[in-house]
């Protein structure tokens, strides 16, 4: 969306708030009808953007957090070496190009697929709580336009894992990483703890038209429902997302490989059933599924190699959440060749 004189990537909704305007990433109509800990999920920033042009000399940028954010800088798709952690008070961020770039000729970067003239903001990392935009300062500051971003738009519906959590920056989580080696960009609708598939979700990923292709990791999350609620769940978000433009492909992922699969059970809750239950549900929903442009792919495919989870035994490492990115990627092309 455009907001004054930048571009919020990944983002709906704004709400006016501290001196600034809080970044939502599903809006109201859809917070209202989901489980409450997505509808905090969604109020972070997680691989959300502030993009912008600036035409002439450096640019300053004031942001807070409602508690710590990790940001990264961006330059089109260069590295800007800019790391900063987000408090409660606003922090400005200074932006200018070193000597070195100043001298490229960026016009000579006619494949990249983020323009290097544009500045990117994002959002997410270690920590990953609310973010508060209060403004932007430069000359001939603008939003980018469609020439100078992606023309692949990839969609990420998902737990923590999509969300990025254990990543150390928001550009290694799986789906960002697939993004990379798509030249795609990524709309990221993690919700951590709460990917629960709620009809609303399923509707208004549907009703979205800014996006290509898009993946549904369905869900870890969902393993205290019974096998008929996730069923049933799954059933209805597989058909609505897949049903909405037969021209994009959908692409649904069975469960990844976690700590059940390696035989620890948990100690607090009681599942509905067995992980590969929960897997083959899912590949019965596709199978069962009319729309064409409807696909499985394996988590297990994926994430190959369970040393490339973290000790909790459910989120991958960076090492992990790189592999699968890329197999994911190679997976994707496939089905983007096909359409």
């Amino acid at each position: 969306m455009i907001f004054e004189n930048v571009e919020l990537h990944n983002v709906t909704e704004t709400h006016p708030t501290a001196g600034g305007v809080r970044l939502h990433r599903a809006p109201e109509w859809v917070r209202n009808d989901i489980n409450e800990r997505s509808q905090e999920q969604m109020q972070k920033a997680k691989n959300s953007e502030i993009r912008f042009v600036c035409e002439s000399g450096p640019a300053e940028i004031t942001l807070s957090s409602e508690g710590e954010t990790s940001v990264m800088v961006f330059l089109g798709c260069f590295d800007a070496k800019i790391k900063v952690m987000l408090g409660k008070e606003p922090t400005m961020i200074s932006l200018d190009l070193n000597d070195r770039f100043k001298h490229l000729d960026r016009s000579s970067l006619p494949d990249a697929p983020f323009s290097s003239h544009v500045w990117r903001v994002v959002f997410g990392g270690s920590k990953n709580d609310p973010v508060i935009f209060h403004g932007v300062k430069g000359k001939g500051i603008r939003p980018p336009t469609a020439e100078e971003l992606p023309s692949l738009r990839y969609l990420a519906y998902g737990t923590s894992i999509t969300q990025g959590a254990s990543a150390t920056g928001p550009h290694l989580c799986y789906v960002a990483q697939a993004a990379w080696h798509l030249g795609a960009d990524l709309i990221n609708l993690g919700s951590g703890g709460s990917c629960h598939c709620e009809n609303v979700f399923a509707d208004f990923i549907a009703g979205r038209e800014d996006w290509d292709i898009a993946t549904l990791s369905l869900s870890v999350n969902m393993q205290r429902f019974t096998l008929e609620e996730f069923h049933s769940r799954v059933d209805y978000m597989v058909n609505t997302v897949a049903g909405s433009n037969p021209d994009r492909p959908v692409a649904c992922i069975t469960l990844f490989p976690y700590f059940r699969d390696l035989g620890v059970e948990p100690q607090d809750f009681t599942p509905g059933g067995k992980p590969e239950d929960y897997r083959q549900i899912l590949r019965n929903v596709v199978q069962e599924c009319p729309h064409p442009n409807v696909h499985l792919l394996e988590g297990p495919e994926l994430l190959t190699d369970v040393t490339g989870l973290t000790t909790d035994l459910i989120h991958p490492s960076d090492l992990g959440m790189i592999q699968m990115g890329w197999n994911l990627s190679q997976k994707l092309k496939e089905l983007l060749e096909r359409r």
